[in-house]
């Protein structure tokens, strides 16, 4: 059968393009849910016409001008298992290779979002590329304490990230919140799904989109219901708070946003739904969007 949709969905932000890259997907639980009980987390999914258990897709971002190239995340690579690295395929697609790539903005290090950035035998996927990365990632997922202390569960994403990170030690640019990483591209700190978890807000001529990073897994749940956690977030309390910041920067000045683990291809509007909110899908426009 014809695959309906490749995972590729370009869009246009001024002078930018920006370019949804599906990296694949995976069945999740309510139970993970904290905050909202899983007969009301069941109840939103269907409501919506979604599946249950739910599932989450996983997405990274091209940002290209011209022959300049930023990923915004990099895929779990190889780390998930062979279901999953599709956004390897999906450069190999669009003619861009590794070495194109000239810098990648981290969100933050959990294993679907840094993992791509290594290659199997551990050395860096893009070679010429610049990390860019919130100082308090390195200094939480890098320090040796940190892991030691943590609960067994946990102990793998310090892994993740230090095999992921270090090989680009020479290649890293920290950076704090409000810093402009490049022209029309700034930091926007959205802490406590991990303490340096950021998002970038992308501003061409009149347009701007806001790459969120992980504000939203679940967006059959989180909308509606702005404090559900996830019970692997580092800090449920602080994640709430920036959630429900990203949704109200995102209603009050009418901003596109996208996100990671939104539905692909991810880019939409926020609006207030009672005591909570609601995603509104971008609608395809020609010209406007394409892919």
């Amino acid at each position: 059968m014809t695959q309906s949709n490749p995972g590729i969905h370009h869009f246009a932000i001024g002078d930018y393009t920006v370019t949804a890259l599906n990296d694949g997907a995976f069945e999740a639980q309510t139970a993970w849910v904290a905050g909202v009980p899983a007969e009301e987390c069941e109840a939103l999914l269907r409501d919506s016409f979604r599946a249950v258990p739910p599932r989450i897709t996983i997405s990274a971002f091209l940002l290209s001008k011209g022959n300049d190239h930023t990923l915004i995340d990099s895929g779990c690579g190889t780390a998930m298992g062979p279901a999953f690295g599709n956004l390897r395929t999906h450069l190999k697609t669009l003619g861009i290779a590794p070495a194109d790539i000239k810098r990648v903005l981290v969100t933050h290090a959990h294993i679907d979002h840094v993992c791509g950035l290594i290659n199997e035998a551990g050395a860096p996927y893009y070679p010429n590329a610049e990390i860019v990365i919130h100082e308090a990632e390195p200094a939480y997922w890098l320090n040796a304490a940190n892991e030691s202390a943590a609960p067994e569960g946990a102990k793998s994403g310090f892994h993740d990230a230090r095999t992921s990170l270090t090989p680009y030690t020479s290649q890293t640019r920290t950076i704090a919140d409000g810093a402009t990483v490049i022209p029309g591209v700034t930091a926007l700190h959205l802490p406590g799904h991990t303490p340096g978890h950021t998002g970038y807000k992308i501003t061409s001529g009149t347009d701007s989109l806001l790459i969120w990073g992980d504000v939203v897994h679940l967006p059959g749940i989180q909308f509606a219901r702005p404090e559900a956690a996830m019970g692997f977030d580092n800090n449920m309390d602080l994640g709430r708070i920036s959630r429900r910041r990203a949704f109200d920067l995102a209603t009050t000045e009418r901003l596109r946003v996208a996100g990671m683990h939104l539905d692909f291809p991810c880019f939409g509007h926020v609006t207030r739904a009672g005591t909570g909110y609601s995603f509104i899908p971008e609608v395809w426009t020609p010209g406007a969007s394409w892919g």
